[in-house]
């Protein structure tokens, strides 16, 4: 050990023992320095939580899955997309439309049986994130938008718990570990969030593929560390990995003695990060009236009786270009926000997007600003392409 807080991840008064299939799976790490028979033990022994099985939780997950980590916890409640496959490959092709905790319990169990797997089918918000972090020695944040990065750190600095940090846009990613007993957190490093709209998300800027098994696998490693009490981690220390470049580099990160989190230790409860970060998440979505859906069937009728409403496709132009409903207004979901004082409030609107996700979303947007006939598209335009009634209505 090299005298880094490593937290207690993993601190368990009586280790498990291992089977016999178990020492043989795991013997190249039976017989490296800094993990052995003790260390493998510690690592059946231990409870880690990944908070999303998306881009940075599938080969999270996968490693250490395959390291022999006991308990697996898996924090989800979206299907898988077939956008999703570019990048998270817990998931295949035959799993679109499943359950994104579904895919992965089958494909985790298959890298190992002998791994316990905890999958919790509910976003993460303030009402659950203390009793449901609580349970887990360490924390893997995977997600991809800042409020749930502000809850999960905020939670982890008050259960005193590590947060493995990932994120990525484009061809640039981070990584770090936060909270521990004499590090920074996340707040530390961004004190304030962006303003709203101001920093685009992946399905807006794009990610390249590989760079979340990248970012991950570190994930993976540090949380290795963490459990091994071995190596240096990445605690106090951000690391930048441009992949275009292929350059890695790291600063440092001390904690801020005015941080309310982990500094004046002001925050003693969590918050409410949509409000926080200016955004609608989850937690406030599910609170907004249900958003009405129209078939393919209906909104073509509606249009050939010369009903007058607004259609808005949320998807990206490169979406568009490949096939989109003649008579709609592209407006892509990351700038529908700048877009409002454009729109007729009094007006029907339909929304529109690939698979129906997106243009839910936006719909809920657009009842928070005061909308009031709001659908969307049921199914998006997978299904207008599939149903009959649609054909002739797109070009």
């Amino acid at each position: 050990m090299d005298g880094q807080d490593h937290g207690h991840a993993g601190a368990h008064s009586a280790l498990p023992p291992l089977s016999t299939d178990e020492l043989n799976r795991y013997s190249r790490h039976l017989t490296l320095p800094g993990v052995g028979l003790e260390g493998q033990q510690r690592l059946k022994a231990a409870r880690v939580l990944i908070v999303g099985a998306g881009g940075l939780g599938s080969p999270t997950a996968l490693y250490l899955a395959a390291a022999g980590v006991g308990t697996l916890g898996l924090v989800d409640q979206d299907e898988v997309d077939v956008t999703n496959l570019q990048r998270q490959l817990l998931h295949g092709t035959r799993d679109v439309g499943r359950p994104k905790l579904e895919s992965a319990r089958d494909r985790l169990l298959d890298v190992n049986p002998h791994v316990q797997l905890e999958l919790h089918a509910t976003w993460l918000t303030s009402e659950n994130a203390l009793e449901l972090l609580g349970r887990y020695d360490v924390i893997i944040d995977g997600t991809d938008n800042f409020n749930t990065r502000y809850l999960v750190n905020d939670a982890c600095v008050l259960l005193g718990k590590p947060n493995v940090h990932g994120s990525v846009f484009q061809f640039d990613g981070q990584a770090s570990v936060f909270a521990t007993e004499h590090g920074p957190c996340y707040r530390c490093l961004y004190p304030e969030p962006p303003p709203p709209g101001m920093v685009q998300n992946c399905a807006e800027g794009g990610v390249l593929g590989v760079l979340p098994g990248l970012i991950g696998t570190i994930q993976a490693t540090e949380a290795l560390k963490l459990i091994l009490q071995t190596g240096e981690t990445l605690a106090g220390r951000l690391l930048m990995i441009d992949a275009l470049a292929m350059q890695f580099r790291s600063v440092t990160i001390t904690r801020d003695p005015q941080c309310p989190a982990c500094g004046t230790r002001t925050l003693t409860q969590l918050v409410d990060y949509d409000e926080f970060c200016g955004v609608a998440g989850p937690a406030t979505a599910t609170a907004l009236a249900a958003v009405t859906e129209i078939t393919p069937a209906a909104l073509a009728l509606r249009h050939a009786r010369g009903d007058d409403f607004d259609v808005i496709d949320v998807r990206e132009p490169h979406e568009a270009a490949q096939s989109r409903i003649a008579w709609s207004r592209l407006i892509p979901l990351g700038s529908l926000p700048g877009a409002l004082e454009t729109l007729d409030r009094t007006r029907d609107v339909v929304v529109i997007c690939r698979s129906g996700k997106r243009s839910a979303d936006a719909a809920r947007l657009l009842q928070a600003a005061g909308f009031s006939g709001v659908t969307s598209l049921a199914g998006g335009m997978l299904r207008w392409a599939r149903d009959s009634e649609g054909e002739g209505a797109a070009s």
